[in-house]
């Protein structure tokens, strides 16, 4: 089942328990994916892009997903 639901920066720094302004950082260096929508100028990530993505992080390797 695909979660289609869209996140912001904000629910993004929750999943990975980070402050919303170090996904901003991951964005501007290039270490987040693409964005999957924009809205006003602001950037939106699908539930699973972000979840394979942080499973591909290598600081994430060996643990086991929330």
């Amino acid at each position: 089942m695909t979660d289609r639901s869209l996140w912001s920066y904000k629910e993004i720094a929750a999943h990975i328990k980070v402050q919303p302004d170090t996904v901003r950082s991951y964005r501007k260096h290039g270490l987040l994916p693409p964005p999957d929508h924009v809205e006003g100028g602001k950037p939106y990530w699908y539930a699973d892009t972000v979840r394979a993505w942080v499973a591909a992080r290598p600081g994430n390797r060996g643990r086991r997903p929330d």
